[in-house]
């Protein structure tokens, strides 16, 4: 990081310039694609926890497949992946009701 004496009090804050920009994109149309599908922001309205991973996981099982791109969008199964899990940890947190996940009973 370049310094020429001006403050900034940053330190504490998330370092988004580590985020991989050709990821972000992918990621993006990907988000794009859902929101012509369904309508932006329908996956907010709330989808099961057992669902959401649910298709996580058949776009890992594509990738462990050595299948990189979703046949369906023309995107990578690894943004696929990455909406999946932005929609679970947005779930989890706001629509705690929603989790439907096995859990086993408490001894």
């Amino acid at each position: 990081m370049i310094d020429n004496g001006a403050m900034k009090f940053d330190t504490e804050k998330p370092r988004m310039e580590l985020l991989d920009p050709e990821f972000l994109e992918e990621f993006a149309k990907v988000m794009t694609f859902g929101a012509q599908k369904y309508a932006a922001h329908n996956w907010r309205k709330g989808l099961s926890a057992s669902r959401l991973i649910g298709a996580a996981m058949r776009h890992l099982t594509a990738i462990l497949r050595g299948e990189d791109i979703d046949p369906e969008s023309g995107y990578s199964h690894t943004a696929h992946v990455a909406c999946c899990v932005q929609f679970l940890y947005w779930t989890l947190k706001h629509k705690p009701e929603t989790d439907d996940r096995f859990k086993l009973p408490s001894a």
